[in-house]
Order: C-alpha cells, then structure tokens, then sequence
C-alpha cells in the first residue's frame, strides 16, 4: 500500500473506513512505528490519529502492550445498537416534522443505494461492507445533521466490530433492500413508516448477533476444587490407622473446606 495519508485527521479516517470495510478485525494491533512508515509521518501525528480514536471509542491502549481495536463486550452491544436506535429513529422523526425531504438529498440516497447495489453483485466484500455500513451515515448527511452523522460513523464502525466478532449471520442482501425500503417510505413523505423500518432493521440486524449467555469464569475451577463424591470408598480402602485419623480430624478435608468456599 502506498502512503497517502500524513495527518491525524486522514490516518483515523483510513482506520475508521478499514474497519466498517471488515479489514481490521477485533483486537488488531495498531503498531506505531508500522502505521508511521505506511503512512510516511511520524509517529508523533500517529500517536494523535489513535489518541483521538481512542476518545471516539474505536481503539484502546495498553501501557505495555500498545494501541488495539476494540473487542467490544456483550454488553456494550447492546448499548452500541440501542445508541443508534435513539439517534437513528430521531432523526427520520426530526426530518418528518421538519416536512418532505428534499430532492438533492434523495438523489444523494438514491445513488449509495445504486453503489450498494453494484457490490452485492461484486467479490470485494469489504466494499460491500464498508457501503452497507455508510448508508447510515450517509442518510444522517442527507437528513442535514452532519454532527450526528460524523457520531453515526463512530457507532456503525462499533457494530461492524461487534458484528465481527459476535459473528453475525445477516444477509448483506436484506439488509440492502432494508436501507431501499426506507428511503422509498421517505420519498413518499411517509416518516413514520421509514422510522418502523429502521426500527425493524436495526432489530434484525442485532437478533443476527450469536451473543451467547456470559460463561462463568470460575467454573473449571469451581469443578477441580468440588469435594469427591467417593471419600467414603476411599476411607474404607485406606489402612485401618489412616482411616482412625482421617475420621478423627473431618475438619482437615481440604478439598471439602474449598468447596465449601467456592
């Protein structure tokens, strides 16, 4: 890859689209000194790129083990996709207040739907990804919010990594014919239908998610450390002496004690 970008603001960009585009993966580490050199700058204007990705909650630093892509938890998931039903839905029922959309703006929306539409039909995954992702952008633009536009990129690029890693099964092909449905219902100068359907696509798109009941992290070691079921057998099997002193002293059990704590 040749460099192309030199600022804070372009490299952050870079690494925001390559993630929405599926190509930085969850905890992927963002090397300093690497990014520097791909990037022909240094690793000072580097170090601000991942600082402010760091605040937008896209990557995370660790004193001794350096910058990474997030790995979100099940539950900030479910705050990523709850954020974006609040911002989302708000902003079709702001527009509709605000009467019809305008004509410049559905051309914009027609035209990514077009684009969305080409890369069903290519290989290039990542395009397709990174243009299913950025419809939500693009509808926050075209609804005349940039502000919350450039905070809608932050969550699309949080639910891609979630989808990533929570390995979703949603199909690239409804959620496209989603995103037509919705602009089809603005058109028509029908908000409250496009809000349903947003509502209805982000749902689909979290049930998707294959987020699993949280495991308990101490469960090998609540059934190493479980009290045998066979003490007695193995009192009757022992030495008449040993089986005097074992019974004399119940309370020296270890592994009853543990159990009895776990």
């Amino acid at each position: 890859m040749q460099a192309m970008a030199t600022s804070a603001s372009q490299i952050s960009a870079r690494i925001i689209e390559a993630v929405m585009a599926q190509k930085l993966a969850p905890g992927s580490r963002l090397g300093e000194q690497q990014l520097a050199m791909l990037f022909d700058c240094s690793r000072t204007i580097v170090r601000e790129a991942l600082t402010r990705l760091a605040a937008r909650g896209i990557v995370t630093v660790s004193a001794r083990r350096g910058w990474f892509v997030i790995e979100p938890s099940q539950d900030e998931a479910r705050e990523a996709f709850e954020a974006r039903r609040v911002i989302e839905l708000g902003l079709i029922r702001s527009a509709g207040s605000a009467g019809k959309i305008d004509k410049a703006a559905l051309r914009e929306l027609k035209a990514h739907l077009q684009r969305e539409k080409a890369a069903l039909k290519e290989s290039d995954v990542g395009n397709r990804s990174f243009l299913l992702g950025d419809f939500h952008v693009c509808l926050a633009e075209c609804l005349g919010n940039t502000l919350l536009a450039d905070t809608l990129r932050d969550y699309t690029a949080r639910t891609t990594l979630i989808a990533m890693l929570y390995q979703s099964t949603h199909d690239a092909v409804q959620s496209c014919e989603d995103h037509v449905q919705i602009v089809a219902a603005l058109e028509r100068g029908d908000p409250a239908a496009a809000e349903a359907l947003m509502a209805a696509h982000i749902g689909t798109v979290q049930s998707a998610l294959r987020v699993q009941a949280p495991a308990d992290p101490l469960a090998q070691l609540r059934d190493a450390l479980a009290p045998l079921q066979n003490t007695n057998t193995a009192a009757a099997a022992a030495p008449k002496g040993k089986r005097r002193k074992a019974a004399a002293s119940p309370a020296s059990d270890s592994s009853s004690y543990l159990g009895a704590l776990l």
